[in-house]
């Protein structure tokens, strides 16, 4: 009786597989650029310079010493962004007055979002007061080790990143942090 190759030649191509894979896996390895650590609590702010700034004249975080700064890495397109922006308007709102500072950084993921009249025009729809830098370059997301969007960071009055939170949720805890840093006196 001859037997179908279907039940063994399954087999073989699994075994075959499986004794390439940690060669695959140490060539991908060698190949993938390790990212550079993230900006974290505790590390001093990096730049948020971009030629091109809406809502805005372009800002420093040199001269935003003595404010708390929200910094928002985000895109329009991005369905998680769209969740977290009511809160971001309503800190903006609700903390302006007493020293917070939002900027948005927009970096575009597609290309339809690199337009600045789409840009612009969808800030007008939903009413986009803050600041926003646009970073088609990626120069401030790379200067920043940003990895995702959404992203927030809040940065003290001395210029010191305070608190990160990447993606939905945490509003709370965000919330508590914006007031405690604005809560804090500024060394002399």
């Amino acid at each position: 009786m001859i037997r179908p190759m279907t039940r063994t030649l399954p087999r073989i191509v699994l075994a075959a597989l499986l004794s390439v894979a940690p060669i695959v896996l140490t060539i991908v390895a060698l190949i993938t650029p390790t990212p550079a650590a993230a900006i974290t609590a505790g590390h001093p702010a990096p730049s948020i310079a971009s030629s091109v700034w809406l809502n805005s004249e372009p800002l420093t975080m040199a001269a935003l010493r003595g404010k708390v700064v929200l910094v928002e890495f985000w895109t329009f397109g991005c369905y998680n962004c769209r969740n977290v922006e009511p809160y971001i308007k309503q800190w903006h709102h609700d903390y302006n007055q007493q020293g917070l500072v939002v900027i948005g950084v927009h970096a575009p993921e597609f290309s339809f979002e690199k337009s600045l009249s789409n840009l612009k025009a969808y800030i007008a729809e939903h009413r986009i007061e803050y600041p926003v830098a646009v970073d088609n370059d990626f120069d401030i997301w790379h200067a920043w080790h940003n990895r995702a969007w959404p992203t927030l960071y809040l940065v003290d009055r001395q210029g010191m990143v305070r608190y990160q939170r990447i993606g939905e949720g945490g509003y709370e805890t965000t919330a508590a942090v914006i007031r405690r840093l604005l809560a804090e006196k500024v060394a002399p």
